[in-house]
């Protein structure tokens, strides 16, 4: 553990992104104390711009707070984004590993429904299946997952296949050791190190495509988010800019800070492709 924090700490702008990430975390932690309030609730005056009437970063066309808002839409990014990735790798372990471990009709019928879920571009699918569902947070997550996790599963498949046949693997083979133990205890270990690093990033990903569909109007109507402020306060973008642009800062900063720890994470799992560049 001291070797893996004493290599990503090399990285600055990992260490960095990894300090903005944490700030965002707490921020959604403390969100229900320092704004106790519902967020949709109509606060004070509409379009009120940042810090008048007592609104830090203004109100929006309602009269609803915005830097409440943000912080109570921290959650709904940061829990959207941790569910669906979780499930993602959950499943792409899963059909990754098993076309990876045993190969032939097994492989080829697990990669060709993995290729179908590839041919339709992410967002649109996204859209689609919460289009033809009603829009709550679980669909939402759902939606995200099955667009995310055939990325993982071909990962998955090809560290499986270069590590099946590995000395420690026969030995395995050997000794008796069953197909499913082999799996989970033998060969999974030694590829998580790259498991966790786009799992790292997909949760990025996770919130630009919820935020994305929030502002389509595809979000949770109940559940507040960054996305859905950005959607309401489009059409008054000239007259009330605050409405739509701290909510995108909060956006971006959230995706640069786990894409920075993204790569911190792959500079310090794979050492020597660091070194090599």
């Amino acid at each position: 553990m001291n070797r893996f924090w004493g290599r990503f700490s090399k990285n600055k702008s990992a260490v960095f992104g990894l300090i903005i990430l944490f700030l965002v975390i707490l921020m959604a932690v403390i969100a229900n104390w320092i704004y106790p309030d519902d967020p949709f609730r109509l606060a004070g005056k509409p379009m009120s711009s940042p810090g008048t009437n007592g609104f830090l970063l203004g109100s929006d066309t309602l009269g609803r707070d915005v830097a409440a808002g943000i912080a109570h839409g921290a959650k709904t990014s940061i829990l959207i984004g941790l569910l669906a990735t979780i499930a993602a790798v959950f499943i792409g372990i899963i059909f990754g590993a098993l076309a990876g471990y045993y190969g032939g009709v097994i492989d080829d019928a697990l990669m060709r429904v993995t290729e179908i879920f590839q041919t339709i571009p992410s967002f649109v699918f996204a859209i689609l299946l919460v289009a033809i569902m009603k829009p709550s947070i679980e669909i939402i997550v759902i939606a995200i997952t099955v667009v995310s996790w055939p990325a993982v599963a071909r990962l998955v498949r090809g560290e499986f296949m270069s590590l099946k046949n590995r000395e420690f693997v026969q030995a395995c083979h050997t000794l008796g050791m069953n197909d499913s133990r082999i799996m989970m205890r033998e060969i999974l270990p030694n590829c998580l190190s790259p498991v966790i690093v786009i799992g790292s990033l997909m949760v990025a990903t996770a919130i630009l495509i919820e935020s994305g569909l929030a502002f389509l109007g595809l979000g949770d109507p109940n559940i507040m988010s960054w996305g859905f402020q950005i959607g309401a306060g489009r059409t008054m973008l000239r007259s009330a800019w605050w409405v739509c642009t701290f909510p995108g800062i909060a956006i971006l900063i959230t995706v640069l800070a786990i894409n920075l720890v993204g790569e911190g994470l792959n500079d310090a799992f794979n050492p020597r492709l660091r070194e090599r560049n």
